[in-house]
């Protein structure tokens, strides 16, 4: 059997399995493709060189295995390789982290938000912060700013640091330990923000994938609004004039908008559509 072959197979294994998708690859040979390479050592982008290649049976075995643990455990597939990838760059990951996704790294790779904010912002606040993946790139967007990256995991900020060694930027980004804007030290002309915002009705419905991932960083109480209200309520005293917050909601705007019906935030266009990542200025929320 060649590898390509393998990928086939391992992706009909998790379609009849039912696993659910959404941690990095969205289809079951995508998902596939990752485990079979990863497990052979290979480059994730190698398949289509690699395609051909014959597998001898001890590595058939051990792609088998992993394919295995994936169905069985239904842990997202970063968790099983210890290494997830946002906007090209490669983060450590494990359980003590959710899998980075974030929607706000399009927007700082699109550029999408730059009309608002200050030419170039110089202090940016990562708030919840997790594994580090958003700090990161916002350093290496902006190698002239100074970033605090605040969690109130104690375990997220462990693993953000690996990520923060790993990148280059340890010298910009300074892990802070706290809950919600405790561990600010602004003001900032920057402020981005991937808040638990999932709903209690939608927590509970959540596939296996999900609840493998830290509920803290999930859960965002009855409406998805608890983090958010007291963060859009205390915020404008550490922004600068004409500071700007990123903030992701996913699929709550509804409630969102229910909960601040005064405010008239940009929506910004990401993948998931144009209701998912919203922009305020300091002078909005004030």
């Amino acid at each position: 059997m060649n590898l390509m072959q393998s990928v086939e197979r391992a992706a009909a294994q998790l379609d009849a399995a039912g696993v659910s998708f959404g941690h990095g690859t969205t289809n079951a040979f995508d998902e596939a493709a990752w485990l079979v390479l990863w497990r052979l050592g290979l480059p994730l982008d190698a398949l289509d060189d690699e395609a051909d290649r014959e597998l001898g049976a001890a590595e058939l075995a051990a792609i088998d295995a992993l394919v295995m643990q994936r169905i069985q455990t239904r842990k997202p597939a970063a968790y099983l390789t210890g290494e997830a990838w946002l906007q090209g760059l490669p983060f450590h990951v494990d359980e003590r982290v959710i899998v980075p996704r974030s929607l706000i790294a399009e927007v700082l790779a699109d550029g999408s938000a730059e009309p608002w904010l200050p030419d170039p912002p110089h202090r940016i606040l990562d708030l919840c912060t997790g594994n580090g993946s958003l700090a990161v790139l916002a350093a290496l967007a902006w190698p002239q700013a100074q970033l605090d990256a605040t969690d109130l995991s104690a375990d997220a900020l462990a693993v953000a640091r690996l990520n923060v060694d790993r990148h280059g930027v340890a010298d910009r980004v300074r892990l802070r330990l706290g809950d919600g804007l405790a561990a600010a030290d602004g003001p900032y002309d920057l402020v981005l923000c991937n808040p638990p915002y999932v709903n209690r009705q939608s927590m509970q419905a959540l596939p296996a994938e999900y609840r493998a991932e830290p509920v803290l960083a999930l859960d965002g109480g009855d409406d998805g609004m608890d983090f958010i209200r007291p963060l859009l309520r205390d915020l404008p005293a550490h922004l600068t004039p004409g500071g700007v917050l990123l903030l992701e909601i996913g699929h709550e705007r509804a409630h969102f908008e229910a909960a601040f019906p005064q405010l008239q935030p940009v929506w910004l266009s990401t993948s998931a559509g144009d209701d998912a990542v919203l922009l305020l200025t300091r002078e909005n929320l004030e």
